[in-house]
């Protein structure tokens, strides 16, 4: 079947939210500005945050908190406003970042510093302000945005992929001693999601995804209260049996299809 039939089918299976309120950075396009429409037409109330102003959600639930997740003193204050504006955030789906390829030949130190500094230490920056305050409640779900590019190397991803790496095991670190204080763990490792970082890549990137079909897996995934969420599956299975290979048979498999 289509995407949007898929997507249709995906959130017809998808339990019933348990967060009034949610707080999504990197919403302003792609898998989380679909999982902050979807969850407002579900009926929780969505702080959305981006580095710019965004009207991307739609709704009265939707309310929008612009923000760079890499500036840790914005990121406290942002929190606060939201908490103080909607009450305590129940879920928080950490997905700002950014990526480009990169070319080994044409080695540039910039953008190793920019992928880590948003797409791992904005994590960071975020978990800093809401730990302390759902570890005091005993509740909420913290749900990190990494990627398949996170179960091993790949070319074009010397950058990016690391720090995906990093995200899902830092989720994985987390997810047992916080469970102690009633705050849940999730890492969401789509596939190929159709969005404007996408774009960039100049090869075919099998089982490519609309955000819409992504963000109804997400939530499903989360509603079910999983640890890791990864989609689609045929892609996810082959990209984590590629991943037990031995190396003498990984790097040549990895070449022929990607190179």
């Amino acid at each position: 079947m289509g995407g949007a039939f898929d997507a249709a089918y995906d959130w017809y299976l998808m339990p019933s939210p348990r967060w009034p309120n949610v707080w999504i950075t990197g919403a302003s396009s792609g898998i989380g500005q679909a999982m902050a429409q979807q969850l407002v037409d579900m009926g929780s109330s969505v702080a959305t945050s981006a580095r710019r102003p965004s009207t991307t959600t739609k709704g009265d639930l939707a309310f929008d908190f612009p923000l760079d997740v890499t500036d840790e003193t914005a990121v406290h204050a942002r929190v606060a406003e939201i908490e103080e504006h909607m009450g305590a955030i129940d879920l928080a789906v950490l997905g700002a970042g950014t990526y480009r390829p990169v070319d080994p030949l044409h080695f540039d130190v910039k953008d190793y510093h920019e992928m880590m500094n948003v797409n791992y230490m904005g994590v960071i920056n975020c978990l800093a302000a809401l730990l302390p305050l759902m570890i005091a409640r005993r509740s909420g779900h913290i749900a990190v945005i990494a990627s398949v590019a996170g179960y091993g190397g790949l070319p074009k991803s010397a950058a990016y992929g690391p720090t995906k790496a990093a995200l899902i095991n830092l989720a994985e670190s987390l997810n047992t001693e916080l469970a102690q204080h009633g705050v849940k763990v999730s890492v969401i490792n789509p596939g190929f999601v159709e969005t404007p970082l996408t774009s960039q890549n100049n090869f075919p990137m099998p089982f490519l995804m609309k955000p819409e079909a992504a963000a109804a897996a997400a939530l499903r995934g989360l509603a079910q209260g999983k640890f890791e969420i990864a989609f689609p599956r045929r892609f996810v299975w082959l990209m984590k049996l590629i991943n037990l290979l031995p190396y003498w048979l990984y790097f040549p498999l990895i070449r022929k299809i990607t190179l």
